[in-house]
């Protein structure tokens, strides 16, 4: 299984001199990354390898997950060749997952119940928008409130999930990028987590940022990966954190239900009144109701796969995909336009946060009645050899 582990990770670095964004990690022998860059195979050829290496395996965990991560690497290449799938195959192709399909009648049922609880001048958006701007952290307050939060997503994820004594992250801040927010994890349980500042940033992102970029999400995840199954088994295939593969539908659910696991409801409400919104030299008298309509804007999720899919399998304009997420996710022109400059970027790679929140949840949710069994569940999901349909069993 080794030999096979190692021929596939080299068919993703190949992948890579093709695929720029394709491999967001690697921290295995340096010369399989320097020979895939003197050497690099062709398209053709990484497609025919990995269909030929998926044969080979057998129906152990740890050759399920080569054998899913192989099936990622032919659809990338083709990608790579110019093959271009509806929004919903390449979902299934990649990720082994498809979003399910919302009607607008669906979002606009949550708009309505939204609509009392806006209250001002112009369009539900641009209402939203202003009552939004009340919760903004001040530039100069912004590194004060996500350590702040960072610190407790720490103590609570330590509480209940052992993490390699050396583990550490570096933060930082920086404009000009299509996401809000990324984790670089750098190897021996290093991560480097930068936010993004190019907009506005609400208290609340505070919290979510902290614990999907930190802990309990993506800096424990690759450090537990690479603590029990690289280094701790041996098995080269974790070496390596594809961008672009199912092992991103368990990372981005992870992190996504790893906020809720960190901080339940209640929980997170008392600390962001108590803690953060005075760190933010914000007033927390709205806090509880800041909180109610943040849980209503949560119906709202889909929408961005249901534009997404609308907007690259060619039905709508990139203007007409702007208007619907303003009415329909009450962003703001500029927020849609991000949103937008990601799906162009990444594609169907939108589905791995809701859908894959969601199936971990009820995976998490189904095998444990209580908050000390949801961590240990949660915490074999982030140490064990996973692929989406584990979340089904």
């Amino acid at each position: 299984m080794n030999a096979l582990a190692e021929q596939y990770v080299k068919l993703s670095l190949h992948l890579g001199q093709h695929d720029p964004l394709f491999v967001d990690a690697y921290y295995g022998p340096a010369e399989w990354q320097e020979q895939a860059k003197s050497s690099p195979k062709s398209l053709e050829a990484i497609i025919g390898e990995a269909q030929e290496l998926q044969t080979k395996l057998d129906q152990t965990p740890r050759a399920i997950f080569i054998h899913r991560q192989l099936g990622s690497i032919v659809a990338r290449a083709k990608m790579a060749q110019g093959h271009v799938f509806p929004f919903d195959e390449e979902s299934k192709a990649i990720y082994d997952v498809v979003a399910p399909h919302r009607p607008d009648s669906f979002y606009a049922d949550t708009i309505r119940q939204l609509e009392p609880m806006l209250p001002g001048s112009g369009t539900l958006a641009e209402r939203y928008d202003a009552y939004r701007n009340q919760f903004v952290i001040p530039a100069d307050k912004v590194d004060d409130a996500f350590r702040l939060a960072i610190e407790r997503a720490i103590a609570k994820t330590k509480h209940h999930i052992e993490l390699p004594s050396h583990e550490s992250f570096r933060l930082e801040y920086v404009r000009n990028e299509v996401w809000s927010a990324y984790n670089w994890y750098q190897g021996n349980a290093v991560s480097l987590i930068q936010i993004n500042l190019d907009l506005p940033i609400t208290v609340d992102r505070a919290v979510g940022l902290a614990c999907h970029e930190g802990y309990p999400g993506h800096h424990v995840y690759n450090a537990l990966l690479e603590t029990h199954l690289a280094r701790g088994k041996g098995w080269v295939e974790y070496t390596l954190c594809p961008l672009y593969s199912s092992l991103a539908l368990i990372s981005e659910g992870t992190a996504e239900y790893g906020v809720e696991l960190c901080m339940p409801h209640d929980e997170r409400l008392a600390f962001e009144k108590d803690v953060l919104y005075p760190a933010a030299g914000l007033d927390p008298v709205k806090a509880e109701e800041f909180r109610r309509v943040l849980n209503l804007m949560g119906n709202l999720g889909y929408a961005g796969n249901d534009a997404g899919r609308e907007y690259l399998d060619g039905r709508r304009s990139k203007q007409e995909t702007i208007d619907w997420l303003v009415e329909y996710t009450l962003s703001s022109p500029q927020r849609a336009e991000q949103r937008i400059r990601f799906m162009e970027a990444h594609r169907s790679y939108i589905v791995t946060y809701n859908v894959g929140e969601d199936m971990v949840r009820d995976y998490v949710h189904r095998h444990a009645s209580n908050e000390v069994e949801r961590w240990k569940v949660f915490a074999n999901l982030l140490s064990t050899p996973q692929v989406p349909s584990n979340l089904l069993i």
